[in-house]
């Protein structure tokens, strides 16, 4: 399939793997921020061709697992009630809260719907007009589009009894605050080629500059990671820090003008609260004053209440490159898939579900 096949030839992989092993004289810790990256890197096996000395540190691009611990308190509040339709991407229905999930809420009776794309949960509101209809509206910059269109069309169709609960994050504050961090050891950072098709990369520069860090877009398979990894390497030992798009064939230095116009149109910059790590200023989306009456936390007139995570979890620190997934005493003991602590081990994307599905995989396995 083109695209995607001749980008997982054993022998090119194996080629360009070499040419990482020829060009790494030093230690280097490169952190993936993509949570679809992590996946790949462990599917593939990719870590075991590189260097002992590269280290691939896992960071915090999983929309699921930086979901606020407080923000899932208000979907579950929102999802109990008998007056609303809960609308959600089925990731999010075993994210705990803090006393319970939207599984266990379903399980109990509310009417929760799993969507594939947010634009059905119009139809939804059009076919109930005597419910409530709220959309769990999460991700980064690449889902916030569709979101948007959604408000848009919600608002031109007239629906009065539908609302969004918004939880977005952008990534390049992430970074930031990474960087910005005395804990950091990161070096060099992957950047998602996907979040990079909407928004570009021009607003990466300044963090490379400021921080002194190789910033390199790529993309999801793995010569596409390993690429960008060559280049991060290439850099670290040239003494350089630039931004670098090596995923050219799906992202342009603009993104995607028109994606952009809608997310301006619809949405502004605010602070927003990552799991584990904390409030992180101008790193979150809110909808405009325009669209307001779509606002399910006016809506409902939802009070915040920011709640502690007991679970013993450590998906703060992980998202942040501190520690990896193993190093948690919980990790696949009493936190599995089937009976997760927290949000890394639901996602698909999680940094914690990847090491617990192919945690036996070698190179062999793959290359």
């Amino acid at each position: 399939m083109r695209y995607i096949d001749e980008y997982r030839q054993k022998q090119s992989i194996r080629q360009l793997a070499g040419e990482i092993q020829r060009t790494a004289t030093k230690p280097w810790r490169i952190m993936e921020i993509c949570g679809g990256q992590t996946h790949a890197i462990m599917k593939y096996g990719l870590q075991q061709l590189l260097p002992e000395s590269l280290e691939l540190i896992h960071g915090p691009g999983c929309p699921v697992c930086v979901t606020s611990l407080e923000t899932m308190d208000l979907a579950i509040s929102l999802a109990s009630r008998k007056d609303v339709i809960f609308c959600s991407f089925g990731d999010m229905l075993r994210v705990p809260g803090s006393s319970q999930d939207l599984l266990a809420v379903k399980a109990a009776g509310g009417d929760i719907r799993t969507l594939y794309s947010p634009l059905h949960a119009l139809d939804v509101a059009e076919q109930n007009p005597d419910r409530e209809v709220v959309l769990f509206a999460i991700g980064f910059e690449t889902t916030a589009p569709a979101h948007a269109l959604t408000a848009c069309l919600a608002r031109e169709r007239g629906l009065a009894n539908f609302s969004i609960l918004v939880s977005h994050f952008l990534v390049p504050p992430a970074i930031e605050a990474i960087c910005a961090s005395p804990k950091s050891r990161i070096q060099a950072f992957l950047a998602a080629g996907h979040v990079c098709s909407i928004t570009g990369y021009d607003n990466y520069h300044e963090l490379s500059r400021s921080h002194c860090v190789p910033i390199v877009v790529t993309g999801f398979e793995p010569l596409d990671i390993l690429d960008g990894i060559l280049a991060c390497v290439r850099q670290l030992e040239q003494g350089e820090h630039r931004v670098e798009n090596r995923y050219a064939r799906a992202v342009k230095a603009e993104g995607n003008p028109q994606a952009r116009a809608r997310l301006e149109e619809v949405f502004e910059i605010s602070a927003q609260t990552w799991r584990g790590v904390g409030p992180i200023p101008f790193s979150g989306l809110t909808l405009r004053p325009a669209f307001s009456a779509l606002d399910a936390r006016k809506r409902f007139s939802i009070e915040s209440r920011p709640e502690s995570d007991n679970s013993g979890c450590l998906s703060g620190a992980i998202m942040q490159g501190l520690k990896k997934p193993h190093d948690c005493p919980h990790f696949g003991k009493r936190c599995r898939p089937e009976h997760p602590l927290g949000a890394p081990m639901v996602s698909s994307e999680g940094a914690c579900a990847a090491y617990y599905r192919y945690r036996k995989r070698s190179t062999a396995d793959e290359y």
